[in-house]
């Protein structure tokens, strides 16, 4: 008999023990959502009733709670991984995390933590990367917008990004002069 087939004459508690067994297994190495639960279950061929009954029991008793999960990831990727709001924002979404527990979260980075960490970074960047020369008007804008640009793909705003990145700028050898004060 095909694996196939004995997974297709499981009875119900076998199909529940084998559920709660995964879970279990994929908890063990790391805090998932529920919907990063359930996707994964569906792909396993864990019939959806049942999936969703082990799921909700392991909410119950808080093996998965997507506001503490989603308090964790923001402060482990802004810490860490140096992102924006708007970057785990996207994140938290693709994992299913709804948009209330979400937005609580995200609303344990204050604007200045958020700008400090962005500051961290240009400045880390500034002190790994080969000297500008800063009186070349086509590299400093050049220097500019890879900054700028390196805090984008990273979730910081415009207006952040660039504050920061002209703050930073005579610290490191170079001016603002010539770039606008207030651009967005």
């Amino acid at each position: 008999m095909s694996p196939r087939a004995e997974e297709q004459e499981r009875s119900p508690e076998e199909w529940q023990a084998h559920a709660k067994s995964l879970c279990l297994r994929w908890l063990a190495m790391r805090a998932h959502t529920r919907d990063e639960l359930r996707t994964k279950l569906e792909s396993k061929g864990i019939p959806t009733p049942i999936s969703d009954a082990v799921l909700e029991r392991f909410a119950e008793v808080k093996l998965i709670d997507d506001a503490e999960f989603a308090q964790a990831w923001v402060r482990s990727r802004h810490q860490y991984a140096g992102k924006g709001k708007r970057a785990i924002a996207n994140e938290l979404r693709r994992k299913g995390v709804d948009d209330e527990d979400a937005q609580h979260a995200l609303g344990t980075i204050s604007d200045d933590d958020e700008r400090d960490r962005a500051r961290e970074l240009v400045d880390k960047r500034l002190r790994a990367s080969a000297p500008v020369d800063w009186s070349d008007p086509r590299e400093k804008q050049r220097a500019i917008q890879r900054l700028v640009g390196m805090l984008a793909r990273r979730g910081y705003g415009p207006s952040i990004s660039y504050n920061v990145v002209t703050e930073a700028l005579p610290l490191h050898g170079g001016t603002s002069d010539g770039l606008l004060d207030e651009p967005y």
